[in-house]
């Protein structure tokens, strides 16, 4: 069957299939430019379900905020070359959009049918991972930080006494800079109340058999294992670790100074972390 340059050329823009597939889909269906298109795409998706189980270690972190509300999203993929592909690109700010439009919590089927369309046009493995979605009340703002790599996504909420507290520049600074730090720290918990007591009696238990045979009285190991708990939490939980722009104070001192400053009370409301590949 004798099929047209401009068919396969118009098939091949449509479905970014290479041209002798193109062809070959078009020769299969007798010229049926839509039959064409789904047998590509047929194909396609089983070339991604043959994909299914390999490692979506690459992608982007995509974040939308306007101040008072704000959505991020993790799309990852297999390369890093369809990472910084324009048609990944694309993908990911339209999903953060879509999010942002229909006020999306969560993964929908509508989201992950954007991202299957995309993984079958371009035959690699695909995922959605997590969408994490922030509205403030009156009294609070949100600040963002995407890292350079597109790898590191961070929101921080700040709740304020009065409402010209978040509006001082010190304060939208401090919140940028926590957004920084946490970005740079990756803390696992917002405070030591949020730390699980399971593990923290797991960590007791290990610094007690490090302090076993230390030739010391009892009520002495019994503090040296308190000292240790206590710095270890200062190291996992945000609030106590050392404040990244002066580390001669926690970031809740640090809080509490920038909010005095500005004349009230600073809180944080919530801190959300994304690293790519990382729950």
């Amino acid at each position: 069957m004798d099929i047209k340059a401009s068919d396969v050329k118009a098939l091949r823009e449509k479905t970014g299939a290479g041209m002798m597939e193109c062809k070959n889909a078009l020769v299969e269906t007798k010229g049926d430019a839509a039959a064409a298109e789904k047998l590509l795409k047929e194909k396609g998706l089983a070339a991604v379900e043959k994909r299914a189980g390999r490692a979506t270690s690459e992608g982007r972190v995509v974040v939308k905020t306007d101040g008072k509300k704000a959505v991020m999203v993790e799309v990852t993929c297999e390369t890093d070359f369809v990472a910084k592909n324009v048609d990944f690109i694309a993908l990911c700010e339209d999903v953060v959009t879509t999010a942002w439009d229909k006020g999306v919590t969560e993964v929908t089927p509508e989201l992950s049918a954007k991202v299957l369309d995309l993984a079958t046009k371009i035959r690699e493995n695909m995922s959605l991972n997590r969408i994490a979605t922030v509205n403030c009340a009156a009294d609070e703002s949100v600040t963002s930080y995407v890292h350079s790599d597109q790898k590191t996504g961070v929101l921080i909420t700040l709740k304020a006494d009065k409402s010209e507290v978040l509006a001082s520049a010190a304060v939208k600074e401090f919140a940028y800079d926590c957004c920084l730090h946490v970005a740079a720290f990756t803390p696992r918990y917002v405070a030591v109340a949020d730390v699980d007591q399971a593990y923290i009696t797991e960590q007791t238990e290990i610094f007690m058999k490090q302090t076993a045979e230390l030739d010391k009285p009892e009520n002495v190991k019994s503090g040296i294992v308190q000292g240790k708990i206590k710095k270890h939490l200062a190291e996992i939980c945000f609030l106590e670790q050392p404040f990244v722009k002066d580390d001669k104070v926690s970031v809740s001192k640090k809080m509490e100074e920038v909010g005095k400053a500005a004349g009230g009370k600073l809180t944080l409301s919530k801190m959300v972390l994304f690293q790519l590949g990382s729950n």
